[in-house]
């Protein structure tokens, strides 16, 4: 049941419908049994793993906060921990330790095939058990108390509009819209809402699904029947496309949250207008860079370790942060150069010598900052081509490719019109949102203005749909 479908919207009315009848006991169990049946739709079977991950997780924390010592505590986080973690661990991670095991003993003759377990991945099933996770993790840090009922707690884990992609929630902040009674939709929370969802439709259906048939002709093709710029313009699309579909995932989700009286934290934040690393991964996936910093990076040590320390901290997250959007040799590079370019970036701010203090530094000038925003972009793109590229090997020749033959094709022309047609006004948009520093400053415009807005969205979705509807990208994290 996609977002962008009707059967999702008749679903949801009938979910507002009764949210608007009922009190507030009344509407958490009914918004847990429309997000049970929300997942239900994609695998029915998988809902077993939830209600586990709930269970160990609802005992772990009351058990953790109602410990005499310390001793308890731990033994109770790592039993919490360990089991959330090995459930994420057999679906999605063992058929690919498998798979490279096998290879192995292969290498070194002991065995004389390759074989592998292949296990059914459940859709979200990241998402949801990092949300479990700094449930018990935030009790343990006494950061927030246990819930005191199942049933509450169990929305907070399956709320459906960010069950399968996030935003991932932590317990302070959903938890408690969970607890007390909400407020209804007024005329602010609607006009909201219809903001996030029109937006993120418009993401999701006009740049993201146009943009994975440029992209996939250019993933699926040879390697070197491509030439240098087709290969670069295939980047820049899935660039978009991955951009498109998951921030338009997030926008529809906490859209729809706002129209049930729930407040979602922004999940993106102009990523593409970024000028350094650190300030990518602060507009980027928000919800997930966030969760690796509090609750991998610090503990490792976060800033704390030196110069070398907090290079092999920020390597050691990303790595993890690559393998947890899944499990292959690819999403581990990408979250390797990531690493990388995060570590020279801190070096470069410690060697760096400022003239003046922050507080009165100018304003880095504008052929200044739009340099720092052309390399941290195709740096981010060249990241990007690790990410979707099907192997190492594929990875590697379309690099080749990039750096070969150039020369203008028809392809070209019509993948660089398509991508100019489809991005220029939306990017328009967002540099003009990038200069307010203000994510709502549509909201608080001239009524026209956003009437002019609408229109042109309602009005691409319309004329421009996609070849063909894609899936929500991760849906398979």
């Amino acid at each position: 049941m996609w977002f962008n479908s009707f059967e999702f919207w008749i679903f949801f009315a009938l979910v507002a419908l009764g949210c608007r009848l009922m009190r507030h006991a009344g509407q958490n169990r009914w918004l847990l049994l429309a997000s049970y049946f929300f997942y239900g739709c994609y695998d029915w079977r998988f809902l077993s793993l939830i209600l586990f991950c709930t269970w160990v997780n609802f005992i772990a924390g009351r058990r953790i906060h109602e410990a005499a010592c310390p001793q308890a505590r731990r033994r109770w986080l790592t039993a919490g921990v360990t089991l959330s973690l090995a459930v994420l661990g057999v679906f999605k991670y063992l058929g690919f330790f498998t798979r490279e095991a096998s290879r192995l003993l292969m290498w070194a003759g002991l065995a004389d095939h390759r074989w592998a377990l292949e296990v059914l991945l459940p859709a979200g099933i990241s998402f949801f058990t990092f949300q479990a996770l700094s449930y018990t993790m935030d009790i343990y840090r006494a950061e927030t108390k246990p819930c005191r009922s199942f049933s509450d707690f169990a929305l907070y884990i399956s709320f459906f509009p960010q069950l399968v992609a996030g935003p991932i929630e932590r317990s302070s902040h959903l938890l408690p819209q969970v607890e007390q009674p909400r407020p209804k939709c007024d005329e602010a929370r609607f006009r909201k809402g219809f903001y996030l969802v029109l937006s993120g439709l418009f993401l999701k259906v006009v740049i993201a699904d146009n943009m994975a048939w440029l992209a996939g002709h250019v993933f699926a093709a040879s390697p070197s029947s491509l030439a240098g710029p087709e290969v670069l313009l295939g980047v820049y699309a899935f660039a978009f496309q991955i951009y498109g579909d998951f921030a338009g995932y997030s926008a529809i989700a906490c859209g729809t949250a706002c129209w049930l009286g729930f407040d979602l934290m922004t999940n993106f934040r102009r990523p593409y207008f970024a000028l350094d690393p650190r300030d990518f991964w602060q507009r980027w996936h928000i919800s997930l860079s966030t969760w690796l910093r509090d609750y991998l990076y610090i503990p490792l040590g976060g800033n704390r370790g030196g110069g070398w320390g907090t290079a092999r901290n920020l390597m050691l997250t990303m790595l993890l942060g690559g393998l947890w959007h899944g499990a292959a040799w690819t999403f581990i590079v990408w979250g390797g150069i990531h690493g990388l370019w995060l570590g020279l970036h801190r070096v470069w701010l410690r060697v760096k010598k400022p003239v003046v203090t922050a507080e009165a530094r100018p304003s880095a000038p504008w052929w200044l900052a739009g340099a720092k925003w052309f390399v941290t972009f195709h740096l981010v793109c060249l990241t990007w081509l690790a990410f979707r590229a099907d192997s190492l090997r594929h990875a590697l020749a379309l690099l080749g490719a990039l750096g070969g033959k150039w020369e203008v094709t028809d392809f070209t022309l019509t993948c660089a019109g398509m991508t100019f047609f489809f991005l220029l006004p939306w990017l328009a948009y967002e540099f003009w949102l990038e200069r307010r520093k203000d994510d709502e400053a549509l909201l608080k415009s001239a009524w026209w203005w956003r009437a002019g807005l609408y229109v042109y969205l309602v009005l691409m979705m319309i004329c421009f749909p996609p070849p063909a509807p894609a899936e929500f990208i991760y849906f398979r994290f």
